[in-house]
């Protein structure tokens, strides 16, 4: 399985498809692994890239919190081993975090990026910017003091995430493994505290990536994730681009969610 060293550690990656290059920067616990229904509806038009983030699955890294531009600079390291052309990313919830200071740090690297609910209460004025921040603070403080499936309940709240009732038949099983516990843990004690620090690019309204803020169609709007997805279509003058599915529509409704995504990706290489 390929990996490549980065500062500190190592990442783990895969590549799935045939065509121009897409990298998907998922969320939560989520690994090289885990978007792979989303990628089986892509792979016939997209070479697409996945990864490991830095403290989950193979990637080796110390056990500490990184920062979201250091997560950024993870991917510019994966994306300049893999090529010198710009690929389009797909990044989801924390992904698009990433896919935001990536697209101000090394937009050469960029040819679009598609930044669904970015969790970054940077983008939202105050005082909803402290609000939001001291619910993420508040779910760590529950997940130390208690124990992961009391602190995934406050997740799902704050994140607005929507039981999957209607989701696509024939989904792969992803069981609460240790591995993903693990994953949860480190999810929660450190990239929550990247986020509540994360003071976002310096200019985000400067970036030369065109952007395409996203949502999910059953996100509820008062959700600071989905403020976030506002409030970049705000700031960039595009409109919002609505996915099937919540905030985690790409893992619920991977069909539908690719045949979105084909479209807004248009004829960009």
């Amino acid at each position: 399985m390929p990996t490549l060293t980065i500062p500190g550690g190592s990442l783990h990656y895969e590549l799935r498809g045939t065509g121009p290059l897409l990298l998907i920067s998922q969320s939560g616990e989520g690994d090289a692994g885990r978007t792979a229904d989303l990628v089986g509806h892509l792979a016939e038009s997209r070479t697409v890239i996945t990864y490991d983030r830095r403290g989950l699955g193979r990637s080796t890294v110390p056990d500490a919190t990184v920062s979201v531009r250091e997560h950024a600079g993870d991917v510019h390291h994966l994306l300049a081993h893999l090529t010198d052309e710009p690929v389009v990313m797909l990044g989801q919830s924390l992904g698009a975090s990433i896919g935001l200071h990536l697209a101000a740090d090394h937009p050469e690297q960029l040819s679009l990026l598609i930044a669904h609910e970015p969790v970054s209460p940077w983008l939202l004025p105050e005082p909803d910017r402290a609000r939001h921040r001291a619910e993420l603070a508040a779910i760590r403080d529950l997940y130390l003091a208690t124990d992961l499936p009391t602190a995934l309940k406050e997740v799902t709240r704050v994140l607005g995430i929507t039981p999957g009732g209607d989701a696509e038949p024939g989904l792969t099983a992803f069981p609460m493994t240790a591995e993903r516990e693990a994953g949860f843990g480190f999810f929660i004690r450190h990239d929550f505290q990247a986020v509540i620090d994360d003071p976002g690019p310096d200019d985000p309204a400067a970036c030369r990536v065109p952007v395409v803020p996203a949502a999910g169609e059953r996100t509820p709007a008062a959700v600071f994730d989905r403020q976030c997805a506002d409030r970049l279509a705000a700031l960039t003058g595009v409109p919002l681009a609505v996915f099937p599915g919540g905030h985690n529509g790409n893992l619920s409704h991977p069909r539908a969610y690719a045949a979105r995504l084909r479209e807004v990706i248009g004829s960009t290489p």
